[in-house]
């Protein structure tokens, strides 16, 4: 993960990248990685509030994930080589609710909103996305995920809304892969967990963690995309950790 070479040395060079939740911990991350790395061309950079990194190669673009018709607006702006795009967006707590840990905190309304966000907004992105995307080389499709979103590895229980929501997230992630292989046979389209990093999201559940087991957003993001370049379509639908390891979902 060399700074002066960047990350992503797999993708046919100078590209454009999306990322989208640019203004949250690891979106802006991914951001400032994006922008500062040979490869890429560009950035646009997708959020609600429009608190972006500022940089000469990034190009803020209002998104509502709840309007789909500001997602297919933002990816009209697109050019024509598009190669990543990156959904960065989540939530555990939804209106101050959850996460659930037992059934009798469940809310059909926040749980509701926990598919909204965690799971129908990144699958209306991949819908706009995918037809954009660079024709021929390789491109990338990939939503952050979490390993709680595994169905096998659950054995602590509780967090309903956001489990659910990110292993619905997972099968978005492969149903879409297989849509598209025979399309696009450079795609990857994949799942990733960052890890544990310190994020407004994750700040109020880092107790009991230890230092070494927390990450700050920028080696995530570094992580994440040194992950990503190391992806071949034969790996599409799957979910990956920061460090490269597959996650069974």
């Amino acid at each position: 993960m060399s700074d002066d070479t960047g990350f992503l040395n797999s993708f046919p060079t100078p590209f454009e990248a999306v990322v989208v939740g640019a203004s949250g911990g690891i979106g802006a991350a991914l951001t400032r990685r994006l922008a500062d790395d040979p490869a890429v061309r560009h950035v646009l950079a997708l959020s609600r509030s429009g608190a972006v990194p500022a940089h000469p190669r990034v190009t803020p673009v209002p998104i509502d994930l709840a309007d789909e018709a500001t997602i297919e607006a933002a990816f009209a702006r697109t050019s024509e080589d598009l190669r990543l795009v990156i959904v960065a967006v989540g939530g555990v707590r939804i209106d101050g609710r959850g996460p659930e840990k037992a059934l009798r905190d469940l809310d059909a309304a926040a749980l509701a909103r926990a598919f909204a966000l965690n799971t129908i907004g990144p699958a209306l992105v991949f819908k706009h996305a995918a037809p954009r995307l660079a024709r021929t080389g390789k491109t990338a499709l990939a939503a952050l995920s979490a390993r709680v979103g595994s169905i096998s590895d659950n054995r602590k229980g509780g967090w309903y809304g956001y489990r659910a929501a990110k292993a619905a997230l997972n099968q978005i992630v492969r149903t879409t892969a297989i849509e598209l292989a025979a399309k696009r046979r450079d795609l990857v389209c994949v799942a990733l967990h960052p890890g544990t990093v310190r994020t407004a999201l994750s700040e109020p559940f880092l107790a009991g963690y230890t230092a070494n087991e927390i990450f700050e957003p920028d080696y995530s993001a570094a992580a994440l995309l040194s992950v990503l370049d190391g992806l071949t379509p034969a790996q599409t639908g799957r979910v990956f950790a920061w460090d490269g390891a597959e996650i069974t979902p």
